[in-house]
């Protein structure tokens, strides 16, 4: 099979969908792979490095995008959806939720499109979004300390405090791989941190885990509220396996928080868990709404690039070699984990959710396999 790697596009996206050992892997499986020049630059993985593990470099996208399967990390951006043909699957993040117009466009393209986030996997969770859900977990914490800054707009809080000075207290809404790993990074700063979840069995295993360094809430609304009110650091960390986000913190509530409080959103690829979020860039990653400082980058990990970049492919090589090796309807009908990654299929919506969060037409996946 022909594997094409495209270089991101999307704005301070340094990521790539496959490194040289993954590359050097598919082609001892028989495999062609090309990789468009410079993909892996931005993480000093060099055309040269990809020549080596055996794939060929053009110079293009279009003609990285002439390939049986796509390789990507990003979701694909409206031209490259206009790039994709029905013969041709894509295996990317995807996010489909918070983003009609790009459904649409892979709608349109006929291509089979399987999404990163809802592969599931042998002993549930989400094995191929997990990694950068560590990384945005422990990111939200950095980023939040440093939005707390007062040259940022934030209320120039220090978040472990300092001797006969109290630290700061950092919510954290979600007990999942996110929130886990922010409170990890949270109370290593010696913060005092709070976390919320839903579920009765995750808080015990999460205060069990932290030994008392951590106080468990049980998620209703009047306790987000009231720790919200009092909180420095906001880290939204909820999911819903391919659908929106719920919004925990509303326009309203903002009114009694502190002023220059910080509200970290790591659900912003899937539309946010804060009324008042709205995505941001790399470039310009804050701003104010009611005095309070917002934080809503949607490709956080793409900062530490590296890192994440070599984080996903050791998830996700097993299913693009599985791909590769078996074209991607039987792999999908040996693999039911891998089936509930198919988000779109001869240009029909084929997982529940994201149907149901964008009014579009659902056609189970089980109909085209």
């Amino acid at each position: 099979m022909k594997i094409g790697v495209p270089k991101e596009i999307k704005k301070r996206e340094f990521r790539v969908g496959m490194t040289p050992s993954s590359v050097r892997e598919a082609v001892r499986c028989g495999h062609e792979v090309v990789v468009e020049k410079d993909a892996g630059a931005g993480i000093d993985l060099t055309n040269s490095d990809y020549e080596a593990a055996g794939a060929t470099i053009v110079g293009s996208a279009e003609e990285a995008f002439d390939a049986d399967l796509v390789v990507k990390v990003k979701e694909p951006q409206l031209q490259e959806c206009a790039m994709l043909k029905p013969h041709q699957t894509l295996f990317t993040y995807l996010h489909l939720a918070a983003d009609k117009p790009q459904a649409e466009a892979l709608m349109k393209s006929g291509c089979t499109a399987i999404a990163y986030e809802t592969v599931t996997g042998d002993h549930g969770g989400l094995p191929l979004l997990r990694p950068m859900s560590e990384v945005a977990g422990r990111m939200s914490v950095q980023v939040g300390a440093w939005a707390l800054e007062k040259q940022q707009g934030g209320r120039g809080v220090l978040l472990g405090g300092v001797p006969g000075v109290s630290a700061a207290n950092v919510v954290i809404l979600g007990g999942g791989v996110s929130g886990f790993n922010a409170a990890q990074m949270a109370v290593g700063l010696h913060a005092d941190v709070e976390l919320f979840d839903l579920s009765l069995k995750r808080l015990e295993e999460l205060d069990a885990l932290f030994k008392n360094q951590v106080q468990t809430v049980f998620s209703n609304p009047t306790a987000v509220y009231e720790a919200v009110c009092r909180a420095d650091l906001v880290i939204g960390a909820v999911l819903v396996p391919g659908a929106a986000a719920p919004k925990l913190v509303t326009r309203e509530m903002l009114k009694d928080m502190k002023k220059g409080a910080v509200l970290v959103d790591i659900a912003i690829d899937q539309g946010g868990c804060f009324e008042t979020s709205r995505p941001t860039t790399h470039d310009d990653p804050i701003y104010e709404v009611e005095g309070i400082v917002h934080y809503c980058v949607a490709n956080m990990p793409g900062a530490v690039a590296r890192t994440s970049t070599f984080a996903l492919n050791n998830v996700t090589l097993p299913h693009v070699l599985n791909l590769a090796n078996n074209g991607p309807v039987e792999a999908m009908r040996k693999d039911p984990h891998l089936r509930n990654g198919l988000n779109v299929m001869g240009g029909k919506i084929t997982y529940e959710a994201v149907a149901r969060d964008l009014g579009l037409e659902y056609q189970p996946a089980a109909s085209f396999l």
